[in-house]
């Protein structure tokens, strides 16, 4: 039996990515004559200025540190960036590299046959200063490690390809993670700090250190066409975690990952509660996940900064601990409210509903015992499950329970040896109608089909332009 789940598991997921290969039309390979290649491509704006890494010495043998040549390739190109835009190529190879800073006004673009590989000499991994809203690392209290691509206050960045590849080699910081040898944070892949108009595509990424993509402090982020791989056992994995972030899309893309697919947040307690800059206006749509413990998205649990106007559809999640999971708890403070979720489709869940009131994990002792998060209008719509073990785990807040959750059209089917009791609700109100198994007396039925917004968000108008590059590729 159980090895017929897993084929099944198997064949899922391989029809997954296929259909993920399908969500990719907009990235061309065009022969022109015998010597040149042209790529297309679509980004947010095209380059008037472009350099190959080898122009500056890169050598691609997968041995050889490139972080200086990937640091003089920027460098030069950031002073013709202004006048129309610069871009640098990642030809095919393996590119070694420690972590290096992007530009504004700047395409980084990976070649299908390029790996940008990060390197395993700690000595190539600055430290970076702290986050403000979450006032210590994540790994450890001292410091972090900047990320193998690094940006701060940037207009006008991309990161794509055609399906280039970009290594973490994380095995190496796993080890020491496992090991507790780490006394700072360790990096993560991409991360993009203090900027505008940010797009991330058409990429694989691999075995990243710990987190992903980590948009912060940003705004009008475009994320589409991403293909993350880690081990389910990975720690801190997490795909895609826009944090305290404004306009923001991501769409079209696949994480298999050892934590939260996407993790949706905001700063640390009372750090985050300082800080007080929220995650608003996104959306999700078109993405898949497995991720055996942990979420498909989790809202937190580092919410500090509030976390609203959520909208996520079209949500396909195989081997998955839960759907969309709200993650609080006491000292958090702030609130998560207007979460939209629609059209979900998962197979082989522990949970399909999952709220938690008392997520622990603080920075230090110093946080507010009476700063209490407010989890308000939380919508469920149009899901269809099979092979789940517990339909729901509901646990507000005690004297502050979650509020206003509405969950409509649920088809959910049991697997072989479910739990005995599959609405377990506590300290949540709402309505539920057309749910099934019955849902918990908390959500009462009602005559409603859960809400759904029906205007647009400034970032779904966003068009990309048809961008193209020449060479000997």
């Amino acid at each position: 039996m159980e090895f017929s789940r897993k084929s099944q598991v198997f064949k899922t997921l391989i029809s997954a990515i296929f259909l993920l290969e399908l969500l990719r039309p907009n990235v061309a390979f065009r022969a022109v004559g015998l010597a040149t290649s042209t790529i297309t491509f679509p980004a947010l704006n095209c380059r008037k200025h472009s350099a190959v890494l080898t122009d500056f010495g890169g050598i691609g043998d997968g041995k050889t540190s490139n972080t200086n040549a990937f640091e003089a390739a920027i460098m030069n190109l950031s002073q013709v960036a202004p006048d129309g835009g610069a871009q640098l190529i990642v030809p095919p190879g393996k590119w070694l590299t420690g972590s290096f800073n992007l530009t504004s006004h700047f395409t980084l673009f990976v070649h299908k046959d390029a790996v940008i590989l990060g390197s395993q000499d700690e000595s190539e991994w600055p430290p970076v200063a702290l986050l403000p809203s979450y006032g210590r690392g994540r790994d450890a209290p001292s410091g972090r490690l900047s990320s193998l691509i690094f940006g701060t206050n940037l207009t006008d960045v991309v990161i794509t390809g055609n399906n280039g590849t970009i290594d973490g080699q994380g095995s190496y910081w796993w080890k020491l993670f496992r090991d507790n040898k780490m006394t700072v944070t360790r990096p993560y892949m991409i991360e993009i700090m203090y900027s505008k108009h940010v797009q991330i595509s058409n990429l694989t990424l691999v075995n990243s250190p710990s987190w992903n993509v980590h948009p912060i402090y940003s705004s009008d982020i475009i994320i589409q066409h991403l293909t993350v791989f880690a081990p389910v056992d990975s720690p801190n994995t997490d795909g895609i975690d826009p944090d305290s972030c404004t306009n923001t899309r991501i769409e079209d893309s696949f994480v298999v990952s050892g934590d939260d697919c996407i993790a949706v947040k905001s700063g640390w307690d009372e750090y985050g509660i300082k800080f007080n800059m929220p995650t608003k206006q996104l959306v999700i749509r078109r993405f898949a996940c497995i991720s055996p413990s942990s979420a498909t998205i989790a809202l937190g649990s580092e919410m500090s900064g509030r976390i609203e106007d959520v909208r996520v559809e079209d949500i396909t999640a195989i081997n998955t601990e839960s759907g969309v999971r709200i993650k609080t708890g006491v000292g958090r403070g702030a609130y998560v409210k207007d979460v939209y979720v629609r059209n979900t489709t998962l197979n082989t869940m522990k949970y399909v509903f999952w709220m938690t009131g008392d997520y622990g994990s603080h920075p230090d002792a110093e946080f507010d015992q009476n700063a209490f998060p407010v989890i308000k209008g939380i919508n469920y719509r149009d899901i269809v499950a099979d092979n789940v073990t517990q339909s729901a785990q509901l646990d507000g807040i005690g004297k502050h329970p979650f509020t206003d959750i509405c969950i409509s059209n649920v088809n959910i089917k049991l697997a072989a040896k479910p739990k005995g009791v599959q609405w377990n609700c506590s300290d949540v109100q709402g309505v539920t109608n057309r749910v099934s198994p019955e849902p918990c007396n908390l959500l009462p039925r009602k005559e409603i089909d859960c809400p759904f917004p029906k205007d647009r968000l400034p970032i779904e108008d966003v068009q990309l332009k048809t961008c193209s590059i020449s060479g000997n590729f």
